[in-house]
């Protein structure tokens, strides 16, 4: 299982994905999901993965070594898109491509051809942008109104970005929600685990302004949960109790 959030503000991209691909009793695994591409000065883009590691892996694979273009014969990757449209359909021409030389196979074997890609980033000379790709290649764009996008496991951690996420709102305060998201899904879901991934994007940069790994026991994060899980006891306690009172 996996949990992935982006989150779109007026001041920056935010990303973060957690690490964990199996969750046993004694079968845990580590994969990074969170992946950066840049060219200082010239852009920056990230993928956060979802679902199916050996598809997933595949689709960064075949983008990485690039794909040729059947009108020009020329080899394209996301490092040469000239938009950040144009690289999301990439993204979506790889999945259908690998769905339909592999998915007949996967379906024999029981397996659905489960992927999905948050896709976000900026190309000097065009505006930020975030993208949700679903398993068919096809994709929705982050909005104003409703800015950040989720894949996996995103049911915990859904709340919290929709009482607290606006598009006006800090990218480090963006970043600190994010993260609280996160540390709700991992408190409801032994699937989703450390370490944590999370890339921060400042518009009009092409680089990344903080691109770091959250390992277990990291001081800040210790203390943001327990932060946290205070504040929602306090906020409890302080309600007053519900005044309704049984019939006979």
């Amino acid at each position: 299982m996996t949990y992935c959030c982006g989150i779109l503000v007026r001041d920056g991209l935010v990303m973060i994905a957690d690490t964990r691909t199996n969750a046993g009793l004694d079968n845990i695994s580590t994969f990074r999901k969170l992946h950066v591409y840049s060219r200082p000065g010239e852009r920056i883009m990230a993928i956060a993965t979802a679902g199916n590691l050996a598809i997933s892996q595949s689709v960064l694979s075949t983008l990485n070594e690039g794909v040729e273009n059947p009108d020009t014969g020329n080899i394209e990757t996301l490092m040469d898109a000239p938009t950040m449209f144009k690289a999301a359909q990439r993204i979506g021409a790889v999945i259908r491509q690998l769905n339909a030389t592999e998915g007949k196979v996967l379906q024999s074997e029981d397996i659905s051809f489960d992927v999905s890609f948050l896709f976000g980033g900026q190309i000097k000379g065009s505006r930020m942008r975030l993208f949700m790709i679903y398993p068919a290649g096809n994709f929705i764009e982050c909005t104003t109104d409703t800015p950040y996008l989720q894949i996996g496991e995103h049911k915990y951690g859904k709340p919290v970005l929709d009482r607290a996420i606006s598009y006006d709102v800090d990218v480090y305060d963006a970043l600190k929600i994010g993260l609280i998201s996160m540390d709700s899904t991992m408190r409801s879901n032994l699937g989703v685990g450390m370490p944590i991934d999370v890339l921060v994007v400042r518009p009009d940069t092409a680089g990344a302004d903080l691109d770091y790994r959250i390992e277990a026991g990291e001081p800040y994060f210790h203390d943001l949960r327990s932060r946290w899980s205070a504040a929602l006891r306090a906020a409890h306690q302080n309600i007053p109790r519900p005044p309704y009172k049984g019939t006979t």
